[in-house]
C-alpha cells in the first residue's frame, strides 16, 4: 500500500501536472512548431488578451480511458478580457493528437462557449486543427455537433470570432464559417473540406492546399472576412472589432470621443470630392473615412465583391455600418457576390444594434448571362430581404448614380429606408440616360439621315432625360429625399439624422420566423 501523499507532496504533484500541461505536446511536434516559427496556443492567447487577464480551464483534461493520454486534449480553453471587457476563448493545439477533435476537447469548448451564452461575451476561437479525431470515432462527430448545436445561441447575440491561424480541415471548417468573422492569417491558414490528398486519390486532380483553401483563395471565395499579414496583425483586428461591437444584442457598442459640430459643420473638402465627369471613378473608402469620425474604418471582405464595401466605422462616436457601392470595381454596379456580402453585413449589424449608412453610387444590378446563371435573382432578392428585415436605423446618402432596382435596395425610403438625403450632383432614375435614349427615342435615332443628326438627336434626348427624369430634384418634389444638401454639410446631417433615429422601434408581426431567398 503506497504511502499517503503529505500536503506538501500534494502540491508538488499538483505543480508538476500543471508543469507539464504548459507545452504537452510530444518533443518532435514541439520542434516542428518551434522550426516553423510558430507560437504555443497560450502564447497566442496571451498575446491576444489584455495582459495577466487570461484564466485557463480544462488544462488537466484528457481523453477518457487513455493511460497515454495527454493533457488539455489539444485546445487551451478560459476567460479573459480584451480593453477590459469579457471574452471567453480557445485555441487549437496542433502539438496534441494535431489539435483534432476528440471527447475532452469537446467537452472543454463547449464549456466556454456554456459560459459565454449565460454571462453574455464574444467567443474567440483560435483555429488551427486537422479535423476529427479518428481514434474517437463517432464521438469526435458528436463533439462537432455539441459545438455547433451552441453557436446557434451564440449567433446574433454575442459576436463570435474565428482566427485562421493554420489548417482547418473537414469537420473542423464548419465552425469558424458559421462565426460572425473570420481573419486568416496569410501563408498560415487553410480551410477546406477536403484535402488535396485526397482531392488527388478521388478523382485525379493535382492541386495544392494554397490553391484549394490557402488565405488568399478562402477570401475570393467569400469565406473569410479578412486576410492578414501576421499573427499580430490578426490580434489588432480582433481587438478593433470588439472596439466596434456590442458584449451582447442587449448591450451598446462602446462609444469614444467624437469632434464636436462645429468642427464637423462644414467640411469644404467634401465639396470638390465628385468628379465633373459622372463615369469617372473615385476612391469611395476615402469619401467614408472623410463622413466618419476618423480613419479608423474596418473594411470588412476587402477583396471579396470589392464593388460593394462593406465596413465598421464611427459617427458621432457611435458604432456605425456602412453599406457602399465602389465606383472603381464594375461601376459600383451590384452583382450576386455583392448581393451576398452586402446582405451578410447586413443582418450582422442588425443583430447588434448597429446603424446602417448607404452611400449610394450605383448604375444598378450588374446585368449578362452569367450573372444570371450564378443567381443574381434570389442573391440579389437575398439583399433586399435583409435591407427589410433590419429594424436598426437606415440613413442614405445618394452621392451620384442610384439606378433601378439597386437604388431601392440602397436604403431607399420605400423599401424601409429611415431618412435618404442626395447630393446635387445625385441622379435618379430607372436607368441611364445612355441606356433610356435607346428605348425611348429609338425610332427618332433610326430616322437620321446622317450619324451626325444621329448623335445631336441622341445628345438632344439625353439632355432633356438628365432634366426630367434623372435630376435628384425631381425624386426630391416627390417627396422620396427627406433633404438636398451639399456635400460639406454631410456628416452634419448624418449625425442629426442618427440621433433623431436613436430611439427608433419597429415591432414586426408575429410568426415563428422569416423564409429569406437563398
Amino acid at each position: 500500500m503506497a504511502a499517503k501523499q503529505t500536503t506538501a507532496e500534494k502540491l508538488a504533484d499538483l505543480r508538476e501536472r500543471l508543469d507539464k500541461a504548459q507545452d504537452p505536446g510530444s518533443e518532435r511536434s514541439r520542434k516542428r512548431r518551434d522550426e516553423a516559427g510558430r507560437t504555443t496556443p497560450r502564447q497566442r492567447i496571451n498575446e491576444l488578451l489584455d495582459e495577466g487577464s487570461f484564466v485557463e480551464t480544462g488544462s488537466l483534461g484528457k481523453t477518457p480511458g487513455d493511460p497515454d493520454a495527454i493533457y488539455s486534449d489539444g485546445v487551451v480553453t478560459g476567460y479573459g478580457r480584451i480593453s477590459g471587457r469579457p471574452v471567453c476563448i480557445y485555441a487549437h493545439d496542433k502539438t496534441v493528437y494535431g489539435g483534432s477533435v476528440g471527447v475532452t476537447f469537446g467537452k472543454k469548448v463547449t464549456e466556454v462557449m456554456d459560459m459565454a451564452i449565460k454571462i453574455g461575451c464574444p467567443v474567440i476561437g483560435i483555429q488551427d486543427s486537422g479535423g476529427a479525431r479518428i481514434q474517437d470515432a463517432v464521438t469526435s462527430l458528436a463533439m462537432y455537433s455539441e459545438i455547433a448545436r451552441r453557436q446557434l445561441p451564440l449567433s446574433g447575440r454575442s459576436p463570435q470570432i474565428s482566427i485562421m491561424m493554420g489548417k482547418s480541415a473537414g469537420g473542423a471548417v464548419y465552425a469558424p464559417v458559421t462565426t460572425d468573422f473570420v481573419i486568416a492569417v496569410d501563408e498560415e491558414a487553410e480551410m477546406y473540406v477536403t484535402g488535396p490528398n485526397v482531392i488527388r486519390e478521388v478523382t485525379g486532380e493535382d492541386i495544392t492546399s494554397a490553391e484549394l483553401g490557402g488565405a488568399r483563395q478562402q477570401e475570393l471565395n467569400g469565406n473569410v472576412s479578412a486576410v492578414v499579414p501576421s499573427e499580430e496583425d490578426a490580434f489588432d483586428m480582433v481587438r478593433d472589432l470588439l472596439d466596434h461591437l456590442p458584449l451582447t444584442c442587449f448591450d451598446e457598442s462602446p462609444e469614444f470621443a467624437a469632434p464636436s459640430d462645429a468642427e464637423v459643420a462644414e467640411d469644404e473638402d467634401l465639396n470638390a470630392f465628385m468628379p465633373d465627369d459622372t463615369n469617372a471613378g473615385y476612391d469611395m473608402m476615402d469619401l467614408l473615412t472623410q463622413l466618419g469620425d476618423d480613419a479608423d474604418i474596418i473594411e470588412i471582405q476587402e477583396n471579396f465583391a470589392p464593388n460593394m464595401i462593406t465596413a465598421f466605422g464611427r459617427i458621432d462616436g457611435k458604432t456605425v455600418g456602412f453599406v457602399a457601392n465602389n465606383p472603381m470595381h464594375l461601376a459600383g454596379c451590384i452583382d450576386a457576390d455583392a448581393a451576398d456580402k452586402g446582405a451578410r453585413f447586413i443582418r450582422i449589424c442588425d443583430a447588434y444594434n448597429i446603424p446602417l449608412v448607404f452611400v449610394v453610387d450605383t448604375p444598378g444590378y450588374l446585368p449578362g448571362v452569367e450573372q444570371e446563371k450564378v443567381g443574381l435573382i434570389h442573391r440579389g432578392a437575398k439583399f433586399a430581404f435583409a435591407v427589410v428585415e433590419a429594424t436598426v436605423p437606415k440613413v442614405s446618402l445618394i452621392v451620384r448614380k442610384a439606378y433601378g432596382g439597386a437604388y431601392a435596395v440602397m436604403g431607399s425610403k420605400n423599401l424601409t429606408g429611415d431618412i435618404n438625403l442626395a447630393w446635387p450632383t445625385a441622379q435618379i432614375a430607372v436607368m441611364g440616360a445612355a441606356a433610356a435614349v435607346v428605348m425611348i427615342a429609338g425610332k427618332q435615332l433610326d430616322a437620321a439621315e446622317t450619324p451626325e443628326q444621329r448623335e445631336m438627336t441622341k445628345k438632344m434626348f439625353m439632355d432633356f432625360y438628365d432634366e426630367t427624369m434623372t435630376a435628384p430634384y425631381v425624386a426630391a418634389e416627390r417627396g422620396y429625399l427627406d433633404a438636398m444638401i451639399q456635400p460639406n454639410q454631410s456628416r452634419l446631417a448624418l449625425r442629426q439624422a442618427l440621433r433623431q433615429l436613436a430611439t427608433k422601434q419597429e415591432n414586426d408581426l408575429p410568426k415563428k420566423h422569416t423564409i429569406a431567398p437563398m
